[in-house]
Formats: structure tokens, C-alpha cells, sequence
């Protein structure tokens, strides 16, 4: 059965018809024209050796070498070598933790470093398996979907970074839910979730939430990374360690009690990392022990492409057009085969042209993680070039775009991510992500109709209705400054009336004193209620 790996490349097909009005208009003047500059018996002469029909079957040979390009970029394959193999499998979600106190080194080289090689060992194990990917902060974030591809995974792992987070923290039950929608909702079974992290948990629903996950017949098995002793964590940015809000320093110790619950309420297992591949033994016999079902996929499919074959056939058709003699070339005609050639160039090296998005994504995360920002934006826009609808390529572009401080490109960036994505949590997150570049910018009322945009898509957007509410605060008080300024300005301009002698006793002004003391001292307290977390700095960042 043939497939076409481009269907969108079938508008190509039009230039076909529109060659032919082309070439029907271009053969009507042509004829009007010479029946105007000379007698009959006189053209026939001068056209003695002029053939018509050839004129036209060079036409015909250069339309059919245009539908054969147009067919060639919709690359039909056809499956070849293909065998339909009985195996046996899970779906697994592999959720890991990728908040800044992954970043202690009481494991060396640091607790996500070991994670990573975990992870990348157990998917090459897991071959008969399909794996997701959830990496979660202070949000959680669906990195992969189910896939039989251990490259793809594999790579995913590789660029998991405390910085694809916007939010920091450790918010575990967000990314149990996170992972548990990527399933199949119609099966009780056959799907687990692999929990890495450190436990340092900053809510109290992860217990809850995976009790609720294991009512849905999904296992959750948790691996601890870290030591009980703890470590200090290691600011990313200067290289000193990391210190609370009130300068004390941060130690991030390993929460084995919070792990071992988790994995207790959802009928899995807890193991504490010490050794790489005992830990991916450990792992991979009890994923081998749960109930299988039979797994296809495509990607076990190997394709027979016809691509290479079209284009060797309009190759040949433009040949034989070229060398074909019915009159002399014009100038335009000749440029039509120049630009033919290029065209037949472009499309013999599809290959190269073709080289998967995901390829310049992986780079531009590579890149991204040096801090390398500038070439990281570069990459990523290499990727939209091939696949202007890669989603991941115009968030993560953004992402470089407003770390290399270039707000502009980085909120078009996000614009085109959001126009990308179907899902409207994915949506909710790069709207998000523009506000957060417009208000570290000090632009408000951007930033306001961005977090608003992402409430709407994502009622549930704890970060951007905290900061939408900040950022109205802000803007409020902004306002009042400015009112407040106004005023002073206008009583400047005003004569001030001059002061009476006061008629108050001594004893009546202590007592107003004080009352205008205690209601300064109750609007304090009302306002240090109200305060809401700073935005810039959360107060657990790790």
C-alpha cells in the first residue's frame, strides 16, 4: 500500500495548469502575431522548417516533468521488508525531576547527571515498551509522548534541564497528573509511571494524587537520587551555593519517606540509586513483571521510497526537452530551463534539505544548554525552516530569545508557538512564558492581556493567575503614583492658605496621635497578608 510521507506538497500538482494557460496563451499570440507581420504564402515559407507538433510535445515533456517534481516532494513509499511481529509490552512514563536541587553534587557529577544516565540506559532496555516523557519543576511538562523510538527518548533525556522550566520548585502531584493523561483512558492496565527525584516535594497532594492514579489500574514505581545527609545546591548562574530568601544557605536532603509512600499508595516499588545498572535491573524486572499486551508500531516499518526514481524520470524528460530542435530558444525559454535545473537540483538533494527538524531542536538544546543563547535561537529556526509547524522549535526559540534578552524576537517566537499547538495547556504555557517577558520588561498591560489569554486556555494556570495578579497590583499602584503626583504638582501650582493658630489641647492631640498610630499599624499588617510571593524570586525556588 503506497504512502505519501508530504501530502501537503500536492499543491505543487497546481503548476501544472497553470503551465498549460500559460502555454496556450503564449501559442495564441505567437500565431496572432505572425499572421500580422506577413502574408500567408510568406509564413508558410519562412516556417518551412517549423514543426508545431514538436513545439507542443516540448511542452508536454516539460508539464509532465513539473507533475513528476510536484510528486517527488510528496515522496510516495511504499513498506517494504515489513514483518509482523507478535511482542508483548507497557506503556511507561518516565517523570523526572528536573528542579534546581537536582543540581546537588552528593551524587557525582550531580543527582540529574546520574538520573540522565539512568534513564538513558533503561529506555535501551525497555525495547519491547512504548515510553513517554514528563519533566517537571515548579510546573510539569509533557516532554514526549507515548513512542516506540529509543533515539527520539533518548534525546529527550539528554536535554532535560532545570532551565526548559520557567517555575521552579518541586510540585510532584502536578506531574503524576501530567504523565497519567498521556495513557490510553480506556485501558485499567498495562501502564506505569517511573517517578525520579530527589522527593523534596513542596505540596501535599502527591499522596492523594497517587492513590487517585492507582484507582485508574496505573502503577507508580519512584527512584530516590540524592543522600539523606543532603548537599548544598550549586547556583547555576554564579557557581556559590544557593541560599533562601532570607540569605540562610540552602542543603537539599533526599526524601525517601515521601518516595516510599507514593509508590505504596499506587501498588509500585520505591529504590534508592546507588548504582546505575542495578537500579535499571531493579526497574526493568518489575516493568517485565506487570500484565503485557501486544504492541505494533509503524516505526518498525521500513518504507520503499519512489522519490529518487521520479526524479531521475523528469530528469530525463527536461533532457530530452532540451535537446529537442523545433525553433530557436528565446531568451525566456532558456531561463525557464535554468530555473527547471535548479529545481531539479533542490529536489535531488532532498536529502540534505531534509534532514529532520528534530536533528537542529536536539542542536539548539545543546546549544541552549552551554548558554550558548544566540546559536541556540539559530538552530531552532533552522528547524521551522524545514517544519514551519514544529511547535517545539518556536517555544524552545523563544526560550533562547529571551534569555539572549532579544524581547522582541522572543515574544513572536512564543506567538508562533501558540499558533502551532492544538493542545490549550501547551497554549496556556507559551502565552505564559510572553508575559513573563513583557513584565521582567515593565510592559503591563501586555503582560496582563498575556496571562489573561493563558487563563482562559488553562483555568488551572496557578503561575499565571499569581502573576496576573501581581501584575495588577502593580499596575494599580503605578497608577496611584501617578495620581498621587498629579496631586502634589496641582496643590504646587495653588497659593497655600495660610496656617491657623491651633485651638487643640495637649491632652485631645496625644489622643488622635495615637489612634492615627494604631491604624498605621493595622494597615501594615493588612498589607503583609495580602503580599503575595515575589514573582522573581518564590520562596522555594529549588
Amino acid at each position: 500500500m503506497f504512502r505519501f510521507q508530504h501530502p501537503e506538497f500536492f499543491l505543487l500538482l497546481a503548476l501544472v495548469p497553470v503551465a498549460l494557460f500559460l502555454f496556450v496563451f503564449a501559442y495564441r499570440q505567437k500565431r496572432k502575431t505572425a499572421a500580422r507581420i506577413a502574408d500567408p504564402g510568406l509564413l508558410q515559407f519562412l516556417l518551412r522548417n517549423y514543426s508545431s507538433g514538436l513545439y507542443k510535445l516540448k511542452f508536454v515533456f516539460l508539464a509532465i516533468a513539473l507533475g513528476l517534481l510536484a510528486l517527488a516532494a510528496v515522496n510516495p513509499r511504499k513498506a517494504s521488508s515489513f514483518i509482523k511481529v507478535s511482542r508483548n509490552g507497557v506503556d511507561v512514563m518516565i517523570v523526572l525531576d528536573v528542579s534546581k536541587s537536582m543540581l546537588a553534587q552528593d551524587i557525582r557529577p550531580s543527582r540529574l547527571e546520574r538520573a540522565k544516565q539512568f534513564c538513558a540506559k533503561l529506555i535501551d532496555k525497555l525495547n519491547n515498551d512504548r515510553v513517554g516523557i514528563v519533566v517537571f519543576a515548579g510546573r510539569a511538562y509533557l516532554q514526549m509522548p507515548l513512542t516506540s523510538d529509543p533515539v527520539a527518548a533518548k534525546m529527550y533525556i539528554n536535554t532535560a534541564d532545570p532551565g526548559q522550566i520557567p517555575t521552579q520548585g518541586t510540585v510532584i502531584s502536578s506531574a503524576l497528573q501530567m504523565a497519567a493523561s498521556g495513557f490510553n483512558q480506556q485501558e485499567k492496565k498495562y501502564k506505569t509511571i517511573l517517578l525520579i527525584s530527589d522527593g523534596e516535594d513542596h505540596d501535599e497532594e502527591a499522596v492523594k494524587t497517587a492513590r487517585e492514579l492507582a484507582n485508574q489500574g496505573i502503577i507508580i514505581n519512584t527512584i530516590g537520587i540524592g543522600s539523606p545527609q543532603g548537599s548544598i545546591i550549586p547556583d547555576e548562574n554564579t557557581g556559590q551555593p544557593k541560599t533562601d530568601k532570607d540569605g540562610n544557605l540552602v542543603i537539599s536532603k533526599l526524601n525517601e519517606k515521601e518516595l516510599q509512600t507514593i509508590a505504596a499508595a499506587a501498588n509500585g516499588s520505591y529504590l534508592l540509586f546507588e548504582n546505575t545498572d542495578t537500579a535499571v535491573e531493579a526497574i526493568g524486572s518489575d516493568i517485565s513483571r506487570m500484565d503485557q499486551r501486544p504492541v505494533t508500531d509503524d516505526s518498525l516499518t521500513n518504507f520503499f521510497s519512489f522519490a529518487v526514481y521520479l526524479l531521475a524520470a523528469a530528469l530525463l524528460l527536461l533532457l530530452v526537452e532540451f535537446f529537442m530542435r523545433e525553433n530557436r530558444q528565446s531568451v525566456k525559454r532558456r531561463t525557464f530551463k535554468i530555473s527547471t535545473g535548479v529545481i531539479i537540483f533542490l529536489f535531488s538533494h532532498l536529502h540534505v534539505l531534509g534532514q529532520p527538524a528534530k536533528e537542529w531542536v536536539r542542536k539548539g538544546n545543546e546549544a541552549y544548554e552551554k548558554k550558548d543563547f544566540a546559536t541556540a535561537s539559530r538552530y531552532f529556526q533552522k528547524a521551522l525552516d524545514i517544519n514551519p509547524n514544529m511547535a517545539v522549535a518556536a517555544f524552545n526559540k523563544g526560550n533562547a530569545d529571551y534569555r539572549a534578552k532579544r524581547t522582541d524576537d522572543a515574544v513572536a517566537s512564543y506567538d508562533a508557538a501558540a499558533n502551532r499547538m492544538k493542545d490549550p495547556v501547551q497554549k496556556s504555557n507559551s502565552y505564559f512564558n510572553k508575559g513573563v517577558v513583557f513584565q521582567n520588561n515593565n510592559m503591563l498591560p501586555e503582560c496582563i492581556d498575556a496571562y489573561k489569554d493563558a487563563l482562559i486556555l488553562d483555568p488551572h494556570n496557578e503561575d499565571a493567575r499569581q502573576n496576573l495578579q501581581k501584575a495588577l497590583q502593580e499596575q494599580q499602584r503605578q497608577q496611584e503614583e501617578q495620581d498621587r503626583k498629579k496631586e502634589q504638582q496641582k496643590n504646587k501650582n495653588q497659593t497655600p492658605p495660610k496656617p491657623k493658630p491651633s485651638q487643640m489641647k495637649k491632652q485631645e492631640a496625644l489622643d488622635k496621635l495615637k489612634a492615627l498610630e494604631q491604624q498605621e499599624k493595622d494597615l501594615q499588617d493588612k498589607l503583609h497578608k495580602a503580599n503575595p510571593a515575589s514573582i522573581s524570586r518564590p520562596e522555594k525556588d529549588w
